[in-house]
């Protein structure tokens, strides 16, 4: 290593040192010294200038909270930014790349849901239903409405309707009987 390469790291190191005390004289000349590098890591990244500048505005803003976390004896000043803006371009690539497999697997996605002719079909049977309990005493409609939509158990209805349990079994087996042939007309 060069007596410049040696010099320069050196003040890289105190700028960064002078940074973390919110120097911020120092801090701009660190900008100064390492933006064109570190942009450059960026872009060869990225691909895209608008993504690496804000990739790099993200680094030195890291870097002005974090400087204080430096540590000459593992690593130089040049090898910490170069790595901070490495790892900031990595954390964007795996965003895009993330919200492109989002927009991608919406798009392979099945709808779940009934199709239109099914809906219909669906509709007139829930319209035949209807009619159907209609045609049921209402105590009996009121007890099928309750045991098969809200899930109602046979003790409760009973004691709902104040009727004793084994009144209530013949309402709803009667009632469902009555349901199936009409349904079956």
């Amino acid at each position: 290593m060069s007596a410049v390469d040696t010099t320069e790291r050196e003040e890289l190191a105190e700028l960064l040192a002078a940074s973390s005390r919110q120097d911020q004289r120092a801090f701009a000349e660190l900008y100064r010294r390492t933006s064109s590098r570190l942009f450059g890591v960026c872009m060869r990244m990225l691909r895209d200038r608008a993504e690496a500048e804000e990739v790099l505005q993200e680094v030195f803003t890291s870097v002005w909270r974090r400087a204080d976390t430096f540590d000459p004896g593992k690593a130089s000043a040049t090898t910490w930014l170069v790595t901070m803006a490495r790892n900031r371009s990595i954390d964007r690539l795996r965003q895009h790349r993330e919200s492109a497999l989002d927009d991608s697997m919406m798009l392979d996605l099945e709808d779940e849901g009934p199709s239109p002719a099914a809906s219909a079909e669906s509709s007139q049977e829930r319209q035949r239903l209807e009619q159907c309990l209609d045609g049921l005493e209402p105590q009996q409609k009121s007890a099928i409405r309750e045991a098969f939509f809200s899930g109602a158990t046979y003790n409760d209805l009973a004691a709902r309707c104040r009727v004793p349990l084994g009144t209530m079994k013949s309402w709803i087996r009667r009632s469902l009987i009555r349901l199936r042939i009409c349904l079956e007309q």
